[in-house]
């Protein structure tokens, strides 16, 4: 699986341990900035930019984003077509947005994890399969027609 990841200046640091962490479990990261700690860059930058490769082709990779409070990353990953993304603070939580909802970029609260629980959240996310069955399909088909028919700028 090739994983997106971005963060910006709140998310860096533990962006830079997810990132070896992912790579150390056989996965192929892809790492979409900020390359270095820049307090003033500004978040929505880096979820444009994971958000838009995972949207493109969501069958070849999905997206992780780190930011204080995650909201924003999560705010701005959600406006792509093609794009389920979910802020996570639990285990449970990933789990979820994995099996029921297929969610393809996972959104960090930097502020509000540590180094560990990140960890197990991005495990358990990444090895949670959807669970593909009608009632989540449905689900699913309604957000795709949705998208279809609302403007969506980063085509």
């Amino acid at each position: 699986m090739l994983i997106y990841i971005g963060a910006d200046h709140r998310g860096f640091a533990l962006k830079e341990v997810i990132k070896s962490f992912i790579g150390s479990v056989g996965y192929e990261v892809v790492d979409m900035g900020n390359e270095k700690l820049d307090p003033n860059d500004d978040y929505p930058d880096f979820a444009i930019d994971v958000a838009k490769e995972v949207s493109k082709d969501p069958s070849l990779g999905n997206g992780i984003l780190l930011c204080g409070s995650g909201v924003g990353m999560d705010v701005v990953a959600n406006k792509f077509r093609n794009v389920r993304s979910s802020l996570c603070f639990s285990v449970d939580q990933a789990m979820a947005a994995r099996n029921d909802d297929n969610a393809n970029v996972l959104v960090l609260p930097a502020d509000f994890l540590d180094e560990d629980k990140a960890k197990k959240i991005v495990s358990v996310w990444i090895q949670t399969k959807f669970e593909d069955i009608p009632k989540r399909n449905r689900r699913l088909k309604k957000i795709e027609e949705l998208e279809l028919k609302t403007t969506n700028y980063f085509e």
